[in-house]
């Protein structure tokens, strides 16, 4: 193993956990913002009312993108797996 073959791998697993996970950090900051938005708008600062909505929307992303991030999650532990004899070169 080389250490260009470390930081490649690495920089891999970093772009596939990013892939991964945007789509429910992402929407959970796009309800929060709103969320935030309505609150600055009415002066209601109700700590539930921030985290409800951000936590449906994180679930509904998951239940959603699921498939998706399973699919990208194991094209990657497969990738890893297949090439496995290289690695102990």
């Amino acid at each position: 193993m080389t250490p260009e073959f470390v930081v490649t791998f690495a920089q891999e697993a970093i772009k596939v956990t990013i892939l991964v996970s945007m789509p429910m950090l992402g929407l959970g900051l796009v309800v929060g913002l709103l969320v935030s938005i309505f609150q600055a708008v009415t002066q209601i600062h109700e700590m539930t009312l921030t985290f409800v909505p951000k936590i449906l929307i994180v679930l509904v992303a998951l239940l959603f993108f699921a498939n998706w991030m399973l699919e990208r999650l194991m094209q990657f532990a497969t990738t890893t797996i297949e090439q496995i004899p290289l690695y102990l070169r």
